[in-house]
């Protein structure tokens, strides 16, 4: 006999109540569900007929291969896509005035997030533009160079 009296085991579910930001996500979903339904449906018309006539397949592929890609995406590969895009949309905030500010921040601070998620990506284009970078300004040179030399 035990010692100790044990209590009745009565559990029951309970569900967490959603939240205003789940309810309205929610709410959105359900609001942009036929226009998505419209579009996937576009979407396949334009890859079986279009796309094949018009563009060939190589484009059709490059489609093909995205949605592939979006339906089986590597792991962490929506988060950090979210992470990137709040960078450019707090770039946006960050730049009022200025129209240079509204394309320089919003690039600058998402090239700033993608690159540390992807810095073996980010070394190897910041070498090309770099070495770009460095032929323009050269080319640039030579051409004032040449017309202060003429006058």
């Amino acid at each position: 006999l035990s010692l100790y009296s044990s209590p009745a085991c009565e559990t029951k579910y309970v569900e967490n109540p959603q939240t205003q930001l789940e309810e309205g996500v929610s709410h959105l979903r359900h609001v942009m569900e036929p226009y998505t339904a419209w579009c996937q449906i576009q979407l396949k018309w334009c890859s079986k007929i279009i796309l094949p006539f018009s563009f060939g397949p190589l484009l059709s592929d490059f489609f093909s291969e995205g949605y592939e890609f979006l339906q089986n995406p590597p792991a962490g590969f929506y988060p950090r896509l979210g992470v990137i895009g709040f960078a450019g949309i707090i770039g946006l905030f960050l730049a009022r005035g200025s129209k240079i500010k509204k394309l320089v921040y919003p690039a600058g601070l998402m090239g700033i997030g993608t690159s540390m998620y992807y810095p073996q990506q980010a070394v190897a284009i910041a070498k090309v533009a770099g070495t770009q970078l460095y032929d323009w300004s050269l080319q640039g040179y030579i051409a004032v160079e040449s017309l202060w030399k003429d006058n």
